[in-house]
């Protein structure tokens, strides 16, 4: 990724950068739809994989009824994220991530919130170990995340087990809600000294952190960030809903 010039972001921008490098985190984590780009590349993937016969007709039908489901709230948030990965049972886990980066190649261009790109930039110069943590499946948060320079290993991510190249249906992790928090204990074990998150299922990811940032929030979000005193940060082109 090309590093902008840190002139070209207006003062408000410069001053959300300028706090975040000022409190010096050693260690810090970023929900990714809609925190570091916008909209939601899960959820999207998933309509597009099903279009381009990613799955097959039968598990298509099925994921359909039961994203409808989901809509209509009777599929909580994180059956529904689990079940977006192990839908993929079966399948060779390279052709999964092919799809994943020709979607996020073909149809997330220009997504990505600039000042975010050069806050990671600027962190990881400073020596910050970035974690990304959503609960959209793994292989679409790899291809997002690639140009932010955050490296495999430092992904947690909807995530089934895979085995001789083969995706399974036994998952390992779906990091929404108080899973996130969790992902990051098992994983990172480590204090979080930065969280930053649009979403109330980024809550507790945001609560254990030593600074909270609601970056682009779900007004759910800000409702709760507000009182408890974290950043509210609404990213160039976004405005408060």
């Amino acid at each position: 990724m090309t590093p902008l010039s840190t002139s070209s972001f207006s003062t408000t921008v410069q001053s959300f950068i300028d706090f975040v490098l000022h409190i010096q985190p050693r260690v810090a984590a970023f929900d990714c739809d809609g925190t570091l780009w916008s909209g939601d590349a899960g959820e999207n993937f998933f309509d597009w994989e099903i279009k381009k016969g990613v799955v097959t007709p039968e598990t298509a039908a099925a994921m359909r009824a039961r994203y409808a489901e989901y809509k209509a709230g009777r599929v909580s948030e994180e059956d529904m994220c689990g079940e977006m990965v192990t839908m993929h049972k079966g399948l060779r886990e390279a052709e999964v991530m092919q799809a994943a980066t020709e979607f996020m190649n073909s149809n997330f261009p220009g997504h990505v919130f600039p000042e975010m790109a050069e806050l990671v930039r600027l962190l990881h110069e400073s020596g910050c170990e970035i974690w990304a943590v959503s609960s959209s499946n793994e292989w679409v948060i790899r291809a997002g995340v690639k140009q932010f320079g955050i490296e495999v290993d430092r992904i947690l991510a909807a995530k089934v087990a895979v085995e001789d190249g083969t995706v399974t249906d036994r998952l390992v992790r779906i990091p929404s809600g108080p899973g996130k928090p969790q992902a990051l204990r098992d994983v990172v074990n480590k204090e979080i000294d930065a969280a930053f998150g649009n979403s109330r299922w980024d809550i507790e990811m945001l609560a254990m952190a030593k600074h909270g940032f609601a970056v682009n929030p779900n007004p759910d979000l800000e409702a709760i960030a507000v009182p408890r005193g974290w950043t509210v940060y609404y990213p160039t082109g976004t405005a408060r809903r």
